[in-house]
């Protein structure tokens, strides 16, 4: 029917718009192999299939993210530049070992918080590799980190032990619009539907491949209420019928497909007080996805069997970011949000399943 052709069409958009960095190294460039003779995109139903998972780009290995992480904790920052890290409060660092990082001064330390507590539960959560690597970094004008740049620090407006973010710039990402449902479906002003097993019958490995990060996407932002990527599209709806066909924010794709989560300062801490004006957004947004990856899946169910979720993020965190302390874990109260929205996400699960 026309649902299904829309579907199909808008897939098939091509990203254009603003762009970021990410390296080849990280993404090398692969061309998506055909399906064989029988493929099917959906075992059992709900899951994604193991072929169409080994096609997916495998964004920042574990051994690379660590190592650059070690690497740019010990290095000097040897400048700072403005542009091309979001507001202007941030900036663009060379260090001394040769790599660059953005580094994201936030509006108030709960997003520098949410922007790490974000990065340790991806991991958590078995994604961490979609997001660029991140590390906390202490302001200290005259400690060694910071001593070839004390001049730019003074025009800077940061303040004196602050905590900032360094996240690694990456080179050759381009935008992302959101395939369907969510973009025709919206922009058309309709309810979302389902991503189901049965709408993805003649799709593109290309595609199918896109949908499988999406799915993830789409999981992670709501475990984290982050209203600052589709959700905030959504929202925009109302004054703007095409945001939809737009670029969605902080989402990136590298040259080989792979979907980039860039700047997840909104979640956990920041969403979380925001619950009742964006949760309109996110649930059905959470709702239109009844196809997951077997792994994410396999994970939320042992955060809910075992109401860890949480814990596994305290210690996680603490067990990988030496600063920690300076910014603290999530309160009582977001430690409740985050297993109640796992335990959400499971029972979802569980009725696609059902269905």
């Amino acid at each position: 029917g026309g649902g299904q052709k829309t579907f199909r069409a808008l897939l098939a958009v091509p990203a254009a718009g603003r762009e970021e960095q990410v390296s080849r190294e990280q993404f090398g460039a692969a061309s998506s192999p055909s399906p064989a003779a029988g493929f099917s995109p959906v075992e059992r139903g709900i899951f994604w299939s193991r072929d169409l998972e080994a096609q997916v780009p495998p964004g920042f290995a574990a051994e690379e993210a660590a190592a650059w992480l070690s690497a740019a904790r010990a290095a000097r920052v040897a400048s700072l530049e403005r542009g091309g890290c979001g507001r202007s409060s941030n900036r663009l660092a060379r260090l001394s070992d040769g790599s660059r990082a953005c580094v994201r001064y936030g509006i108030s330390p709960e997003q520098i918080q949410g922007e790490a507590l974000s990065y340790h539960l991806a991991g958590v959560l078995g994604m961490q590799e979609r997001l660029p690597p991140m590390a906390l970094a202490l302001v200290e004008a005259r400690g060694r980190q910071w001593e070839p740049v004390r001049e730019e620090l003074r025009g800077s407006l940061w303040a004196e032990g602050a905590v900032v973010s360094l996240t690694r710039w990456v080179d050759n990402l381009t935008a992302v619009v959101a395939p369907a449902p969510w973009g025709a479906e919206a922009s058309g002003g309709r309810r979302l539907q389902p991503l189901s097993a049965g709408e993805l019958g003649g799709l593109a490995p290309e595609q199918l491949v896109e949908l499988v990060q999406w799915s993830d996407l789409i999981l992670f932002d709501y475990l984290t209420a982050n209203f600052d990527r589709l959700v905030s599209n959504l929202f925009s709806l109302q004054w703007d019928p095409r945001v939809m066909r737009r670029a969605t924010s902080n989402l990136l794709r590298g040259p080989d497909g792979g979907l980039v989560f860039m700047d997840n300062e909104a979640g956990l801490v920041h969403g979380y007080r925001l619950l009742a004006m964006w949760d309109p957004y996110n649930e059905p947004l959470l709702r239109s996805v009844c196809v997951f990856r077997e792994g994410t899946a396999r994970r939320v169910a042992e955060l809910h069997r075992r109401r860890s979720a949480a814990a596994e993020l305290r210690r996680r965190y603490r067990a990988r970011e030496p600063l920690w302390a300076r910014l603290g874990f999530l309160s009582e109260r977001q430690a409740e949000l985050l297993q109640a929205r796992v335990d959400f996400v499971h029972r979802h699960i569980a009725h696609c399943r059902a269905q």
